[in-house]
């Protein structure tokens, strides 16, 4: 039932055409698709790089080595999820409310014995 209310609608085909790289990059496209179109309107969210680097990397120890290795990801979770409203400056991440990748799908499913 948790999953229904909350999910979210991806499009498989950009899913398959991102290719898996460093920092987990399915992962992170599944985060954003999740994350940003709950954010509400005209209230963004502000992460600072330490805490996008506790959270993505744990192998890095210069935040410059980081930092660099997170902004080819995120190039490439864009070309996948263009739709995404992140900014991206010297002192993080700004996430605006986005539409989720896909559209939402409506499916009805009839009564059996219906025809």
């Amino acid at each position: 039932m948790s999953l229904q209310k909350h999910a979210v609608p991806l499009d498989e085909r950009a899913l398959s055409a991102c290719r898996p790289g460093t920092l987990g990059h399915g992962v992170r496209h599944l985060r954003l698709a999740h994350r940003l179109h709950r954010i509400s309107h005209g209230k963004p969210q502000f992460i600072t790089w330490a805490a996008i680097k506790g959270q993505f990397g744990a192998g890095f120890k210069r935040m410059d080595h980081f930092k660099e290795t997170f902004h080819l990801a995120l190039r490439q979770v864009l070309a996948c999820y263009p739709k995404a409203k992140i900014e991206v400056d010297h002192k993080g991440l700004t996430l605006r409310h986005s539409p989720p990748p896909v559209s939402a799908r409506v499916v009805l499913v009839g009564k059996p014995g219906d025809e």
